[in-house]
């Protein structure tokens, strides 16, 4: 965790964007020399102090990824790549976890102003192993383990700006790469919030399934579950939506912070398109030998009216049908981390998890975790989670591989930060659009399970929609 320092650049003297920018390029000067420039092989991170907190990461062209939590005041934002591995099929997380043990031996950080802050990369994989390369969201690979060159983090308040190289590096060509880099970013991260948008209508367009299709495979799936080969499976849908404008990726991740504070925006850029998500559901997060879990299922809707939305909420706590849903995860999720665990606790939950649109049940899973696990064997285990695919795991992948009409790219995939001794935390990818130009993707699901209605689920899906397209309204 970074700790307080009493560097120069807290002086308010030195809060002016120009100033700072001069200070932060001074500082780097100075620092440089100190990393191992010359070393063959491995990694080397140089942190410089920010004067404050961050709440949004600014969008610069290039590959680039944000993740940000409005309630938890954390943002870790990336440009550009010092490092970075792909992988598919089904051993995609180990052959990425043994490309990161090869990271986390060589690489070293420097770390001049004590800020406490350390380099990181980000790990994220699509929902299937095997989706063919041609899928919806073919600008991402199917799995990445990404070392940013130029770093962002912000936790309580304080804030760090993170310059990473693969060595050897000449040290002139890295300081004029580095100054160059300073000079695009620093600049914008004083600006001024900027002013919403007037509303914009979007223009929605086809489903994937389309309604009478959607009913026909909640049949077909409630006729898997009469017959005991499932006891749930989750159903996805593609909405696309047009804009009147080209969406922009900063007003965007801020419609979405503003409009869903307890939820993690994830916004990942390689090429052209986007991929943004506002999730509420954490796949885990992981502190050295700790694990927390979330099990999130069972969904309704808000009402305006404070009466009737308290009176849904207790329907939603005492639903049967949605607490036998829920529980199918938490006995999911129980029985991952008790494969990598010297102990768990009871289930926290479950409680009320009540977002703008929709509230959900929530439980936490929590447990200490044996030696040498870490972020890649959790996704392993935990990755996918009865609320997203369904129950048992490979026979509900399977039917879903053989009966749902789209893939599904990243969405219900996982993307999340991974620190040096590789533990932290993933996040599952929900609330989800691919965003090009003018084109918005969008992406939802529903659980079904015995006594589902179609109409009903489709109904959730539209509810799990509209956090996506209110946000791309103001965007």
């Amino acid at each position: 965790m970074p700790r307080p320092t009493t560097s120069c650049l807290h002086d308010p003297v030195m809060l002016a964007p120009l100033k700072v920018l001069e200070q932060l390029k001074a500082r780097l000067h100075e620092t440089i020399g100190t990393l191992p420039l010359g070393q063959p092989g491995g990694y080397a991170s140089l942190i410089l102090e920010l004067p404050h907190g961050l709440g949004i990461a600014p969008d610069l062209a290039g590959p680039q990824f944000h993740f940000a939590h409005n309630h938890r005041g954390d943002l870790r934002a990336g440009y550009g790549i010092a490092g970075e591995w792909r992988a598919r099929g089904p051993d995609r997380l180990r052959i990425l976890r043994a490309a990161a043990k090869g990271v986390a031996a060589n690489w070293q950080h420097m770390d001049p102003d004590e800020t406490g802050f350390l380099g990181f990369g980000m790990l994220g994989f699509a929902a299937s192993p095997n989706e063919s390369p041609n899928a919806g969201l073919a600008e991402l690979p199917n799995a990445i383990f990404w070392l940013p060159e130029l770093a962002l983090c912000s936790h309580d308040g304080q804030a760090a700006l993170i310059l990473t190289t693969a060595l050897p590096m000449g040290i002139d060509s890295l300081l004029t790469r580095w100054q160059n880099q300073l000079d695009q970013i620093v600049p914008l991260l004083d600006l001024p919030a900027l002013d919403p948008l007037t509303p914009a209508h979007l223009d929605r367009g086809l489903s994937t399934p389309d309604q009478e299709d959607w009913r026909e495979l909640v049949f077909a799936a409630l006729d898997e579950i009469d017959q005991e080969r499932l006891r749930k499976v989750v159903l996805c849908r593609r909405l696309r939506l047009t804009g009147q404008r080209r969406f922009d990726l900063t007003r965007l991740n801020a419609a979405l912070t503003y409009l869903f504070p307890s939820c993690q925006v994830v916004s990942i850029r390689r090429h052209r398109t986007s991929f943004v998500a506002a999730t509420p559901e954490r796949l885990f997060t992981q502190r050295r030998d700790r694990i927390e879990a979330d099990a999130i299922a069972g969904t309704a809707c808000r009402a305006e009216d404070a009466e009737r939305d308290a009176q849904i909420t207790r329907g939603l706590r005492t639903c049967e049908k949605n607490l036998r849903e829920h529980q199918v995860v938490v006995e999911a999720v129980t029985e991952a981390l008790s494969q990598c665990s010297r102990s768990l606790e009871p289930p926290d939950g479950p409680r009320i998890l009540q977002l703008n649109n929709v509230q959900h049940l929530r439980s936490i899973v929590r447990g200490e975790l044996h030696p040498d696990v870490d972020v890649f064997r959790l996704a392993e285990l935990l990755h996918p989670t009865p609320a997203t695919n369904g129950q048992p795991r490979q026979e509900a992948r399977d039917w879903l591989d053989r009966s749902e009409p789209l893939e599904r790219g990243w969405y219900t995939g996982a993307a999340g930060i991974v620190e040096p001794d590789l533990t932290g935390e993933l996040w599952v990818l929900l609330r989800c659009a691919r965003i090009s130009e003018r084109i918005a993707d969008l992406y939802a699901g529903a659980g079904i399970v015995a006594g589902s209605d179609p109409m009903s689920e489709w109904e959730e899906t539209e509810h799990k929609l509209a956090a996506m397209s209110t946000a791309l309204q103001f965007a």
